[in-house]
């Protein structure tokens, strides 16, 4: 069987084949949702390999043949036994229309079309998004710099951290175990090496253990520990180190607001609310004072529910619905601040680059949703049913009651006037688009 699929993006032939060679690029293109998981990239379009790894322990090995830039490379699957059973044969075209490039896929396997045709639409419409918001960024002031990021291997700096040096950043990883090439370094949260962020631009720090879970003593101490102290470390190695970054993006949590406060439009400027979570990215927030203290521009990105089925409440919640098994949460009536994780990724990028942007940030999506409209969308973009809701009792049973009240039920209408303020441009700004875009549920595009 060959598959075609054609499409044309806003950008120019070279601009668009360039942005195909760069760091990160596969793993901008592979569907969230895809078994495929990126474990190597090609070092060259012509002849370099990437390795993905499949189910079952198996192997994707694609070869980059027939480059000829900026018109065209091919992959081949040349792995055994999978092309032997799947073989592959993948060619990208390039064709020049103007200041815009049609981009054409053509496949030959053996694979079903019906199985291909959601993965192409999204690649294409993923490569789209990215390239408007890479160059917006540019026509704003964004420039090439180099980024230290913290929890690179975690879903945002996951997608992140490709999205940056596909847009032409450099990265550098800022890891706890041993370092693999120039591009990584060893970071120690307590006590960071001094030269550990010489010649770089901008921190983004992401780092910090999972707020899932039963909020036992030692879940909180590790909610906690994993947070104050190692910003604080980083935020003051940050302002003393010479020469050094400009800019310290932290991530933060609409936790600040509290568990549940009703119907109140939550902006940067409302109050702080009360609990655990509240405390605790009250005192996260304080600990990047140091970097602010000696000039530095400080972003907290206060975070809303991402959505991702690669990590995050969607990543739960798929399965469940996906099999009919999913409903509301209770009566349902709990506000959702919600953001989709590319849009999230924008809101980085953006801290990076607009100096107009300093303190706290609300990142989430400008149309929160109840619940039951959350849980109607999700059921309704897999065309399944949404029959059986969760009692309260269930999230108390599995997180006990402060983890129920402060994740599960918590109920936050928060609103991103900080980047409204800016004219800022959502990808998804309502929640179905996002969803379906996510969950590769669009409607069939044409060839």
């Amino acid at each position: 069987m060959t598959l075609h699929m054609s499409s044309v993006v806003g950008h120019p032939r070279s601009e668009v084949f360039a942005w195909h060679e760069r760091p990160g690029a596969v793993l901008r293109l592979t569907p969230p949702w895809s078994p495929l998981t990126v474990v190597q990239e090609a070092t060259s379009l012509d002849g370099g390999e990437a390795v993905l790894r499949l189910p079952l322990g198996l192997r994707w090995v694609a070869r980059h043949t027939g480059y000829a830039p900026p018109e065209r490379f091919v992959d081949e699957l040349v792995s055994a036994p999978l092309r032997w059973v799947v073989p592959w044969r993948h060619t990208h075209e390039f064709h020049a229309d103007g200041d815009r490039t049609r981009i054409t896929d053509t496949v030959d396997t053996p694979v079903p079309e019906s199985v291909l045709r959601s993965m192409f639409a999204y690649r294409h419409r993923q490569l789209g998004l990215d390239l408007a918001a890479q160059a917006s960024a540019r026509n704003a002031g964004d420039r090439p710099m180099t980024v230290a990021i913290t929890g690179s291997n975690g879903l945002v700096g996951g997608a992140l951290a490709p999205f940056l040096t596909t847009a032409g950043h450099r990265v550098v990883r800022l890891v706890r175990g041993t370092p693999h090439g120039p591009d990584e370094r060893r970071w120690d949260p307590q006590s960071p090496a001094e030269d550990l962020l010489e010649g770089v631009d901008a921190v983004v720090h992401l780092a910090g253990a999972s707020i899932a879970g039963r909020f036992t003593d030692a879940h909180r101490a590790a909610v906690r520990g994993s947070r104050i102290g190692p910003t604080t470390a980083l935020a003051e190695l940050a302002a003393r180190t010479p020469g050094g970054p400009r800019v310290f993006v932290s991530a933060s949590a609409i936790g600040f607001y509290g568990p549940d406060r009703g119907d109140e439009v939550l902006a940067e400027t409302s109050a702080r609310g009360d609990g655990f979570l509240a405390d605790v990215v009250h005192d996260w927030e304080q600990a990047t004072a140091g970097a602010a203290e000696a000039g530095v521009r400080v972003v907290n990105v206060r975070t809303g529910l991402v959505q991702s089925p690669r990590g995050g409440t969607l990543r739960v919640f798929h399965p469940l619905f996906a099999a009919g098994l999913g409903g509301r949460l209770g009566d349902g009536q709990m506000w959702q601040s919600w953001i989709g994780i590319d849009d999230l990724v924008d809101v980085y990028h953006r801290a990076l680059y607009d100096e107009r942007l300093t303190g706290p940030v609300n990142a989430v999506a400008p149309t929160p949703v109840r619940n039951a409209a959350y849980t109607a969308t999700l059921a309704a973009v897999l065309r399944r049913p949404a029959l059986l809701p969760v009692p309260g009792l269930g999230p108390k049973l599995l997180l006990g009651e402060e983890g129920a009240t402060e994740l599960a039920q918590a109920s936050q209408r928060v609103s991103p006037e900080a980047l409204l303020d800016l004219g800022h441009r959502f990808r998804h700004p309502t929640l179905e688009p996002a969803l379906r875009h996510l969950l590769g549920r669009d409607p069939r595009p044409r060839a």
